[in-house]
């Protein structure tokens, strides 16, 4: 089994085109699950099997949503032992995984976003550069390994664009809006000081920086701020969707953007946008909280 996960593994790498994370976390999770099996001296998948494994991630509490990960590695992992003729059927056919609890998008006000944009001094390279990642995670919506591995190349100046490969290698065109354009155009005169390799963000040694790196940068401006919640670069990719249909943005336009190819994936923000309109209808009209006289 060993064998034909560490197949598997290449051929989403070289064939399908899986993203590094997802590579990464199906790695993870196929690991675990062979730990699984040889603790049950088994070479074999069987639905008995994936049951009592199944069992026993509920026993260690492990969330809905993690469940559901671990069961679409296993089951990916099955139809392509099917296809190669490893095995004769799909033993997970009648698996089914756990409801994931609906959880709207944790996302910024306008005024936050103000907030932590204000927190950034950019007299230094360093300040200029975490300026630019905040600003360009929040006018585009980049995921936040779209981010650090956009190249110089990928900046269109004349069309203010920017080219990004997201999930499955798909590529796609967004706007880059005017506020991050100033800042990204300043940071470019700098970079040049610092790196001649194509990477478009890089730390003092041109070196180009990690997911972890922006995650700890958001999360330093965000407290620096005074935000309290836990801010993260997925949140301004929340953030930028959200406040695109509150201005009145076509959601297949906002599909786009994001990069989706389900528009149900997308659609989870237009619950986010009709839960605040309930919170400014109860905060403000004057019939929402009305006593009933009887």
């Amino acid at each position: 089994m060993n064998k034909y996960i560490k197949e598997f593994l290449g051929y989403i790498n070289h064939q399908k085109g899986y993203s590094f994370y997802t590579q990464k976390s199906y790695r993870i999770d196929l690991k675990q699950f062979l730990l699984f099996l040889n603790s049950r001296n088994s070479h074999e998948i069987t639905r008995d099997l994936v049951s009592e494994y199944l069992y026993q991630l509920h026993q260690k509490k492990y969330s809905p949503a993690s469940i559901e990960r671990k069961i679409a590695a296993l089951h990916s992992l099955c139809k392509f032992l099917l296809k190669r003729k490893y095995i004769k059927e799909n033993p997970l056919l009648i698996i089914k995984t756990p409801k994931k609890p609906e959880r709207l998008p944790n996302f910024l006000t306008y005024h936050e976003v103000e907030q932590i944009f204000s927190s950034i001094k950019t007299d230094n390279f360093i300040g200029l550069r975490d300026r630019t990642i905040i600003e360009l995670l929040y006018s585009s919506g980049l995921r936040c390994g779209e981010l650090t591995h956009l190249k110089t190349d990928d900046i269109n100046i004349a069309n203010e664009t920017v080219k990004i490969k997201g999930k499955g290698n798909k590529e796609r065109i967004v706007p880059i809006g005017s506020y991050a354009l100033k800042f990204l155009l300043d940071y470019l005169e700098e970079r040049a000081r610092f790196s001649k390799n194509n990477f478009l963000f890089i730390n003092k040694k041109g070196v180009c920086i990690s997911d972890r790196q922006v995650e700890r940068i958001v999360k330093k401006y965000a407290k620096k701020s005074g935000i309290i919640r836990d801010i993260t670069p997925h949140t301004f990719r929340h953030s930028f969707a959200t406040h695109l249909l509150d201005r009145g943005a076509d959601l297949r336009i906002v599909q786009e953007l994001l990069g989706h190819s389900d528009l149900s994936t997308t659609q989870i923000y237009t619950h986010t946008t009709v839960e605040r309109m309930k919170e400014l209808y109860d905060k403000y009209h004057p019939s929402a909280k009305r006593q009933t006289i009887l």
